[in-house]
């Protein structure tokens, strides 16, 4: 198992263990695990950070070199002279080693270090104990925060879903609500529209039976004094009157339908028995050929009878009509 498994293990974040056994020069899991019980409140910084911090901490280290020289030299030099640490000379902070300077330097922003005497003790069993339940509280406690956002994320997920649900849902109703009105108006406007159909067809029946009524009344013969008989009216060997011929202009059409019913219509002497047939097919809506015949005296329309007038086929000055199926 790798040193940085190892650490992690122990329940330290990855990033902190890598970049403690960076600073530690990686001389294995015990200096890299006291860094980081040393430093367990301090934030690492970022790579970027790091690199411009390399360059603050590169003149600290050249004079440690420039010291060590002449201690070297000197051969009997006082240990209450020999450094033993490095000292930031802008907030005083006593560091270990050049890991520490480097360190400080990037989360700080400092950049005066000196060469101290004093000596940075490492820390004991004991406090290295009371650093790592320390450590283990506050991973517990992170633990519980994150667990506790998840939570609120999954029931805020939650409660938008249903939202989007019932959003759905409403719009959906209303889009049924919109056609339901659609259909509505249309059947309103279809009944009001037969309505004026029918209106209109009634009108005109009515105005069909005024103009019949007007014209029957036209042919109703006004009473006249009886004239003389003459020689020359009489001609019956009953009475020796002859009545003179009439001319008539309309004549009346009955017609029998094939379901029983009958149509009765004013027709123009001169108009042909075509006219007639027009004039089924209109009010009845028949599109299916079909014949014509009289049962008294019994006779059925050929084709050439549809071009002759109705006073020239003797259905003057009235006639019923019936109507049959066409013959193969």
């Amino acid at each position: 198992m790798s040193d940085v498994q190892t650490l992690v293990d122990m329940g330290f974040p990855r990033e902190r263990v890598e970049y403690a056994l960076q600073v530690t020069g990686s001389k294995g899991v015990e200096p890299a695990m006291e860094w980081l019980l040393a430093h367990i409140d301090e934030e690492i910084p970022s790579a970027r950070v790091r690199e411009a911090a390399g360059t603050a901490a590169a003149p600290s280290a050249s004079c440690d070199e420039s010291a060590a020289a002449p201690s070297s030299s000197g051969g009997g030099a006082d240990e209450s002279t020999v450094p033993k640490s490095l000292k930031c000379d802008d907030c005083g902070k006593v560091l270990k080693d050049h890991s520490e300077v480097e360190y400080h330097a990037a989360k700080t922003g400092h950049s005066n270090f000196s060469e101290s005497t004093d000596e940075k003790k490492p820390l004991t069993e004991e406090e290295k104990k009371v650093q790592l339940a320390v450590i283990e509280e506050k991973l517990k406690q992170k633990r519980i925060e994150r667990e506790e956002r998840e939570k609120v994320d999954a029931l805020e997920r939650e409660r938008n879903r249903i939202r989007s649900g019932k959003d759905m849902t409403e719009a959906k109703r209303r889009m049924e609500e919109i056609e339901m009105k659609k259909i509505v108006d249309q059947r309103k406007r279809e009944k009001e529209e037969e309505k004026v159909a029918r209106d209109r067809v009634r009108a005109q029946i009515e105005a069909d039976k005024a103009a019949r009524k007007a014209r029957e009344n036209k042919e109703i013969p006004i009473s006249e004094p009886a004239p003389s008989v003459s020689s020359t009216t009489v001609s019956s060997p009953t009475t020796g009157v002859k009545s003179p011929p009439r001319d008539y202009t309309e004549t009346r059409i009955q017609v029998r339908l094939q379901d029983g019913s009958t149509l009765t219509e004013t027709f123009n002497v001169k108009e042909q028995l075509s006219a007639v047939r027009v004039f089924i097919q209109v009010k009845t809506g028949i599109e299916t050929p079909f014949s014509l015949m009289t049962t008294f005296p019994r006779k059925l329309f050929a084709e050439e009878d549809y071009e002759k007038p109705l006073e020239v086929l003797g259905l003057v000055p009235s006639a019923v009509i019936t109507m049959t199926k066409t013959t193969a």
